[in-house]
């Protein structure tokens, strides 16, 4: 553990020209009495650390020393790539190996590009999860993602509705979709792959055994594949709807746009009044209502008749409301 946090230490005060004691102790969670230890014990082992004194001092290495100790193991090589998703990399207990990789990345500029890690990371940042909520992290994501990452068989359980079900699994990747994490899996018993929401299981158990990956498994297509086979696959009703023009401009931020790309392609021409109708696959009569209420009066059901009905009572209680007022 000390070991780790020397390196690091040196990592760091290569990539920065110089840092205090309480930054470095607030870099490494470490005590600043225990960065003096360590400064300490790096210039007795002949890393050249030097301590400036006073309030605008700190340690710096001197000389142009440069540590070898920059190559890449392969968990940090891996999570290098997902540095993008901070959120992600914590929730799935990456976090400390990005940060060596980082570090390490850092360490082996040229002084010319030092700025580059911090100029990118002012420039781009991606926020995964949707607006108005927060989705806490599976309680089993960690050791899942360890037997992603190590191509490890687990045996796990899961909810399916309100059954728990055991399954043999061997778990490929995670995708993590407007803030929620979902596992796609080869299913030894069935010889197929599946795709599994992790805040479903329940439990799980992981072993030395290893399975043999399929090269030409193609995750982001695999998952494209699934999420419009998913998204079909729950439009098992339909609704006619009478557009305005500003309801054809806001139809597609209150449905999949794909859904509404596809239903206005076959929609009719306009009528006298500038309205289009169009029909439109839906989950079912209550989320249509949900989803078309946003709308308001640039859109009107015309079938099915109990939608319409539905529709017709809020708008009769909504103007009542407004009477009253």
């Amino acid at each position: 553990m000390r070991a780790a946090r020397l390196i690091k230490m040196v990592l760091l005060l290569q990539a920065r020209p110089s840092m205090t004691a309480a930054e470095l102790a607030t870099e490494l969670e470490v005590s600043e009495r225990t960065i003096t230890r360590d400064a300490q014990a790096l210039s007795e082992a002949g890393v050249p650390v030097y301590a400036d004194r006073g309030r605008t001092g700190g340690y710096r290495l001197i000389g142009g020393y440069r540590t070898r100790l920059t190559g890449l193991g392969r968990s940090e090589a891996e999570a290098l790539f997902l540095s993008g998703v901070p959120g992600a990399l914590r929730e799935m207990g990456l976090e400390d190996a990005a940060s060596a990789a980082r570090l390490k990345v850092s360490a082996a500029l040229m002084p010319s590009l030092k700025d580059a890690p911090r100029s990118a990371a002012q420039r781009f940042h991606l926020d995964a999860p949707g607006w108005f909520k927060e989705i806490p992290a599976p309680r089993l994501l960690p050791a899942i993602a360890d037997a992603v990452w190590d191509d490890r068989r687990v045996t796990a359980r899961y909810l399916r509705q309100e059954t728990e079900v055991e399954r043999e699994l061997e778990p490929y990747g995670l995708v993590l979709k407007a803030g929620v994490w979902y596992l796609c899996a080869h299913v030894p018993d069935h010889g197929t792959h599946r795709v599994y929401r992790v805040d479903r299981f329940t439990g799980l158990t992981s072993g030395a055994e290893r399975f043999v990956r399929d090269e030409e498994f193609d995750l982001p297509a695999f998952w494209e594949e699934r999420a419009a086979e998913f998204a079909r696959a729950i439009l098992r009703s339909e609704v006619v709807v009478r557009l305005t023009e500003a309801g054809v401009r806001q139809l597609p931020y209150a449905m999949d746009r794909s859904v509404v790309d596809e239903a206005m392609a076959s929609a009719g021409a306009p009528d006298a009044a500038g309205r289009v109708t169009v029909t439109l696959p839906v989950e079912n009569e209550d989320v249509a209502y949900t989803q078309l209420m946003a709308l308001g009066p640039e859109a009107e059901v015309v079938e099915p008749a109990a939608l319409r009905e539905r529709f017709a009572s809020a708008a009769a209680r909504s103007a009542e409301l407004y009477r009253q007022g």
